[in-house]
């Protein structure tokens, strides 16, 4: 991966990252605000609203910092070793556990009114598409496992190679 490349894939994680504190910090507590004025009859979902949106941005911010690290692991050359292994589970947990904050969102708005059955649907969309990223990268995980292996091979290869010579 060029230099130029990784510079550039980083400043889209920062920006991101920068991003999802501002939500937290900033967004997140005027929601709150917004919220207090909601009907009577809907004022049960203001808590669990405000804990899934908090849970999802830090679901987002796992991942952000995790492919950070492994850009990091990129940049060096080391991407190819069972410490990139680490990153890459944290991410599809990450991931997964999202799937799982958007499903509580779903479960949370599908009884009543507060919302029309469709939106319900979309956000049971998001789901199957969030475990659908997940499983991408797993695939992608069992990728880099075979190119560890293949590296460990190559370097035991090159290692009988200098006995040799």
């Amino acid at each position: 991966m060029g230099k130029l490349t990784v510079i550039a894939l980083r400043a889209v994680l920062v920006v991101l990252l920068a991003g999802s504190v501002f939500v937290q910090a900033v967004m997140v507590p005027l929601l709150a605000v917004d919220m207090e004025e909601l009907n009577a009859d809907y004022a049960y979902l203001r808590t669990p609203f405000l804990v899934i949106t908090v849970l999802g941005v830090v679901t987002v911010e796992v991942v952000l910092v995790s492919v950070w690290r492994l850009v990091t692991m990129v940049a060096r050359g080391t991407v190819f070793s069972h410490a990139a292994f680490r990153y890459v589970d944290v991410v599809i947990g990450a991931l997964v556990a999202a799937a799982v904050v958007v499903f509580g969102l779903a479960v949370l708005l599908a009884p009543g009114e507060a919302v029309a059955p469709g939106v319900v649907l979309l956000i049971c969309g998001v789901v199957v598409a969030i475990l659908g990223v997940a499983l991408i990268v797993l695939v992608l995980r069992m990728l880099l496992a075979q190119a560890v292996a293949r590296d460990a091979e190559a370097a035991q290869m090159q290692a009988e190679l200098d006995e040799v010579i």
